[in-house]
C-alpha cells in the first residue's frame, strides 16, 4: 500500500514536466546516451531557425520598422530558449541530483501531513506548467495565423499573383527568396510553426524544470521547520534523531546551491533579454496607441503579460525560497530547545547563523532574484520608456 501511494505522488509529481521534456533530451531522470543527445541536438536546430531567419532579415535590410520590431523580439526569445537548453543540458548532473534527491524525498514520507505539504508544492509546480505552457502554445498558434490571414487579404483585394508579398510566421520572405529556395509557403510556414513550439517549450518548460525542484526544496524546508518545532526531547536516542535534523538542514541547502549554480547564466539571460523586451514592447505599444493599429496593441500586449509573469514567477520563487530558509530560525526559537543537551544547544547556534544567510537565487552570482529586483527591472524600463514616448511625441 505505501507502495503504491509512493508511485501516485511520484507519478503526480514528475509524469507532466517528464511528458514535455523528455522530447527535448534535457529531463534529469532520463539515460544521458546518444538518444537523448540526438533528441537536444535536433531541438536546438529547431530553435536556431528562429534566431537565424530574423537575423538574415536584419542584414539583408528589407523589412520595415515594425516587421523589425517583431523580427527583434522573436530572435531574443529564440537566444533565451538555445540558452536555456545548452545550460540545463550542461548542468545536468546539477538537476539530476536535485530531482533523484526529490525521489528520495517521496520515499521518506512519514505521515499525512507532511504528504499534504508536498502535494501543495507539487501542484503548484503543475500549475506554473499548465498555465505557461498553454498560453505560450496559444500565442505561438495564433501568430503562426497571421500570415494566411494577410495573405487572403491580398487575394480578395485582386491584386496580381506576380504583387503578392507572402508573409511567414518568422520574418524570412527576403531570407528564402535570397537561398533561391522552391516555392512552398504552407510547408515553411508549419516548419517555422514547429520552431517556434519547441521555442516555447524549451523556454517555458526548462522555467518549469527550474522553479519544480525549488517549490519542492521549499516544501522539504517547510516541512523541516515543523520538525525542529515539535521535537520531542524526551523520546529515545536524543542526539541521534536531533542531529538527523541538522543534517537534513545542511542536505537542503547544498541541494539549494547546486541548483542555484546551475541556474546562475540562465537567469543572467532571462533577466537581460526581459529588460529589452519591455522596453522594445512597451515602445511597440506607445506606436501602436499612436496610431491605433489593434494587431500591434494586442501583440506587444501579450509580449508584455508572457515577459511580466515570467519575470514575477522568478521573483515570486526566489522569495519564497528566501522566506522559508530564513523562518527555520524562528521555529527552532519556538521549540523546546531549552531542554536540549548542551552539545546540541550549540548546534543549534550554527543552524541559526545559517538560516540567517541562505543561499538565494543569483543571475550571474551577483544580481540577487527576488520581488526588490523586479521592481528595479520594472523602474529602469519604465525610465527608458518614458524617454522613448518623449522622442515619439515629439
Amino acid at each position: 500500500m505505501a507502495s503504491e501511494q509512493w508511485n501516485e505522488d511520484i507519478a503526480y509529481a514528475m509524469t507532466p514536466l517528464k511528458l514535455v521534456m523528455w522530447p527535448l533530451g534535457v529531463w534529469p531522470l532520463q539515460v544521458y546516451n546518444i538518444y537523448s543527445l540526438i533528441r537536444c541536438v535536433l531541438t536546438t536546430c529547431f530553435m536556431s531557425i528562429v534566431v537565424i531567419l530574423p537575423t538574415i532579415e536584419f542584414y539583408l535590410g528589407c523589412t520595415d520598422a515594425e516587421q523589425n520590431i517583431y523580427a527583434l523580439m522573436l530572435t531574443c526569445c529564440g537566444m533565451l530558449a538555445v540558452t536555456k537548453m545548452i545550460c540545463v543540458r550542461i548542468y545536468a548532473t546539477n538537476f539530476t541530483k536535485n530531482y533523484k534527491s526529490a525521489l528520495n524525498d517521496y520515499m521518506l514520507i512519514e505521515n499525512d501531513e507532511q504528504r499534504a505539504i508536498m502535494h501543495r508544492h507539487a501542484f503548484m509546480g503543475r500549475a506554473l506548467l499548465y498555465s505557461t505552457i498553454s498560453i505560450a502554445y496559444i500565442d505561438a498558434v495564433l501568430y503562426s495565423l497571421i500570415p494566411f490571414l494577410g495573405n487572403e487579404y491580398n487575394n480578395q483585394t485582386n491584386i496580381t499573383n506576380k504583387d503578392i508579398i507572402l508573409e511567414y510566421t518568422v520574418p524570412s520572405r527576403c531570407t528564402l527568396k535570397y537561398l533561391n529556395v522552391p516555392d512552398m509557403h504552407k510547408m515553411y510556414c508549419l516548419i517555422e510553426l514547429i520552431s517556434m513550439l519547441l521555442t516555447c517549450t524549451s523556454n517555458y518548460g526548462n522555467d518549469t524544470l527550474i522553479l519544480h525542484v525549488a517549490l519542492h526544496i521549499c516544501g522539504q524546508v517547510k516541512i523541516l521547520k515543523y520538525k525542529f518545532m515539535n521535537f520531542n526531547v524526551t523520546g529515545p536516542k536524543t542526539n541521534d534523531r536531533f542531529n538527523a535534523i541538522i543534517e537534513r538542514h545542511s542536505h537542503l541547502m547544498a541541494m539549494t546551491k547546486i541548483l542555484a549554480d546551475g541556474i546562475s547564466f540562465i537567469l543572467l539571460m532571462q533577466l537581460f533579454i526581459s529588460s529589452v523586451f519591455l522596453c522594445i514592447a512597451g515602445f511597440e505599444f506607445i506606436l501602436a496607441l499612436k496610431v491605433n493599429d489593434v494587431n500591434m496593441i494586442l501583440r506587444s500586449a501579450m509580449v508584455l503579460n508572457a515577459i511580466l509573469a515570467q519575470i514575477t514567477i522568478y521573483s515570486f520563487v526566489g522569495d519564497y525560497l528566501k522566506s522559508q530558509m530564513e523562518e527555520i530560525a524562528t521555529y527552532i526559537y519556538q521549540s523546546v530547545w531549552y531542554d536540549l543537551p548542551a552539545t546540541l544547544m550549540k548546534n543549534l547556534t550554527f543552524v541559526i547563523m545559517r538560516s540567517q544567510s541562505p543561499v538565494q537565487f543569483q543571475a550571474g552570482n551577483f544580481i540577487v532574484i527576488n520581488f526588490m529586483t523586479y521592481m528595479s527591472i520594472l523602474k529602469t524600463s519604465v525610465s527608458y520608456l518614458s524617454v522613448l514616448r518623449v522622442m515619439v511625441e515629439s
